[in-house]
């Protein structure tokens, strides 16, 4: 059975295979909750472990009693944007027809705020379901700029997120990788506007955008893992209390036990200072 076949319709293959709509629906609804729960066992196993392909998450399933196959746990990366970490020919889908932008942060040193801003997308599971989130975050701060949910991988809600990173500040370059939400016209066009430089990761380049990829794994450890979200509303509120206190509460190691507040705005000011002072 093809639910997604576009030349014989559902109806007409359960005729054809003397199945009856109900049946077919019940396990279809049986196969989908399966999944959502392969998605969030994969998503866990996947932070701690990022270097997972598709064949050793497969591996790794099977030992758990999960009775799958690869070509299912492929399926399953597809939809949660999932990729393993490590070098190899081709690290991101590309977005086709779209202009495509060179990496821009080859031997470059962030030194203060709004230097680079880097995005990305993750999946945050729900208790029957899914959304993604995106984050746009400073580079050299690790503020969390922006953020917006979505139940679909479209652009839309990326270039929402985008725009209201663009009312608090600019960066002079901004860096994603190569996917379609990014390589849209409709983002693109946000920063060239704004005359902001756009860097994209080229393929094989698995740690340009690793800033971001800590902060999946401190969210969900912080706060996904510890939620069973029921609704996006739900969702949306509960990271809305913790992106509060992962900038303005949370002290960071790497920042000199400083929050990303802190460095973020105290650099911005000192910058600014010199600037007027200069």
């Amino acid at each position: 059975m093809e639910r997604d076949n576009t030349r014989v319709s559902v109806a007409r293959q359960c005729k054809l295979l003397d199945l009856s709509k109900s049946s077919y629906y019940y396990h279809s609804t049986a196969d989908d909750d399966y999944n959502l729960e392969l998605m969030g066992v994969i998503d866990e196993q996947y932070t701690k472990a990022p270097f997972y392909g598709v064949r050793r998450m497969t591996a790794w399933l099977r030992a758990q009693n999960y009775e799958v196959n690869a070509k299912r746990v492929r399926k399953l990366f597809r939809r949660l944007g999932l990729q393993a970490i490590y070098p190899c020919k081709r690290r991101s889908f590309s977005a086709p027809g779209h202009k495509l932008y060179p990496y821009l942060l080859e031997g470059v040193n962030v030194e203060r705020a709004n230097q680079v801003w880097g995005a990305d997308i993750t999946y945050i599971r729900l208790a029957h379901g899914f959304v993604y989130l995106i984050v746009i975050m400073d580079w050299y701060s690790r503020y969390v700029v922006s953020w917006e949910l979505s139940n679909t991988l479209d652009s839309r809600f990326c270039s929402q997120a985008l725009r209201e990173a663009l009312w608090t500040s600019r960066p002079e370059i901004f860096n994603t990788d190569q996917g379609m939400q990014f390589a849209s016209q409709e983002f693109t066009a946000l920063l060239q506007d704004c005359e902001v430089r756009i860097s994209m990761d080229g393929r094989g380049r698995v740690y340009d955008n690793i800033f971001v990829e800590r902060l999946w794994r401190t969210v969900k450890y912080e706060e996904v893992y510890l939620h069973e979200y029921r609704t996006v509303s739900e969702a949306k509120q509960s990271l809305s209390i913790y992106f509060h206190f992962y900038n303005n509460e949370r002290l960071h190691q790497s920042l000199g036990y400083r929050t990303p507040s802190e460095v973020y705005f105290g650099a911005s000011t000192q910058v600014e200072a010199s600037v007027s002072n200069g």
